[in-house]
């Protein structure tokens, strides 16, 4: 299965919410695509639910089957919660600190300044999407790429204080990881318990 790039649009109104960032099509149109969509009638099953939320967490941090999967497994292996790990591992991943440093204004262009060679951590390009960050990282943009339009256009009035795991330095044009957010801190609305449900069902 490769990774959806068909209208975004088409997916938000599917889950009822904004999950690619601010819609003005779904906002305007909250209720699901197609023929009957304004009119659904059947209440889902408990599997039905359990499958979009699933879903619902796969759109929104723009990961595969397989690779969603791997990352319930490292979830279910630590110790703690393993729907709120795997929440943390998601926002682990390079390209979604790309985006929640504002570097990119979506998930998906911070996935492809990460796999162009325009982010580095430590001061190392890294290349990989799916790059693990960890606490004390340095996450910035290559020297050559600090002037790209469509990254300026991206920091311009973003507001950095609204995610307290992660510290910008405006003069380096870098953000600092200080630690694994708290499941509080996560704003994405994702109920990962019924993830967890329906992971145990297989």
């Amino acid at each position: 299965m490769a990774r959806y790039t068909g209208p975004t649009s088409k997916i938000a109104r599917k889950f009822g919410e904004p999950i690619f960032g601010p819609d003005k099509a779904q906002a305007r149109r909250n209720f699901p695509p197609g023929q009957h969509g304004n009119n659904r009638r059947k209440k889902p099953s408990e599997y039905g639910t359990q499958l979009m939320e699933k879903q619902k967490a796969k759109y929104t941090y723009g990961v595969l089957e397989k690779q969603f999967h791997n990352l319930f497994l490292k979830a279910r292996s630590k110790k703690g919660i393993t729907g709120e790990i795997l929440l943390q591992l998601l926002e682990c991943r390079l390209d979604n600190v790309v985006y929640r440093l504002g570097i990119a204004s979506t998930r998906a262009a911070a996935r492809q300044l990460v796999s162009h060679c325009h982010i580095v951590v430590n001061e190392k390009v890294t290349n990989i999407p799916s790059y693990t960050v960890r606490q004390g990282d340095i996450v910035g943009i290559r020297e050559r790429d600090k002037s790209m339009l469509v990254i300026a256009d991206a920091l311009a009035g973003f507001n950095h204080s609204k995610f307290p795991w992660l510290e910008w330095d405006s003069h380096l044009m870098a953000g600092k990881f200080l630690h694994i957010p708290e499941r509080e801190d996560i704003p994405e609305n994702i109920k990962e318990q019924l993830i967890v449900e329906l992971y145990s069902k297989s």
